[in-house]
């Protein structure tokens, strides 16, 4: 299959690279926030939903997922200083404030969350090589409130 390369410039494309980027596994130290240039950027594991057939693990490939115009970054239940913690991402999203700013929240499992606050919405999603199999396939057990 051929790499994906996704741009976001608004709340639907969001919706599109949130969908790809479930479950992957992100290593703490593999974020980080250039203030100078505005970026804040990860490299991922993620799984490939799009080639998950039904007898099979999947496959997960290596991505960076990066975001321009931030302002800002905060998170919430997540030890920064644990370089070697791995946290797997569940949904991103995009509350705006003042249009075209905005909040974006990188939701992960366990309740912990990183902020960004950006001037206008600008992200992209780059696989980054080839697959290996997946040694499971993610599951989330919902609970009805």
């Amino acid at each position: 299959m051929t790499d994906l390369k996704l741009l976001a410039l608004d709340e639907k494309g969001l919706e599109v690279i949130s969908a790809h980027a479930q479950d992957a596994v992100i290593r703490v130290a593999d974020m980080g926030f250039a203030k100078s240039d505005n970026r804040f950027a990860c490299i991922m594991n993620r799984f490939v939903w799009e080639e998950k057939s039904p007898n099979s693990k999947g496959v997960r490939r290596r991505a960076a997922m990066h975001f321009e115009h931030v302002l800002s970054v905060k998170s919430q239940g997540i030890d920064t200083n644990a370089h070697d913690g791995v946290l797997n991402l569940l949904m991103i999203d995009f509350n705006p404030t003042n249009a075209p700013e905005g909040i974006v929240n990188l939701r992960f499992a366990g309740g912990g969350t990183v902020q960004l606050i950006v001037e206008c919405l600008e992200m992209r999603l780059n696989d980054l090589g080839a697959s290996w199999a997946a040694k499971a396939v993610p599951s989330h057990n919902i609970i009805d409130e």
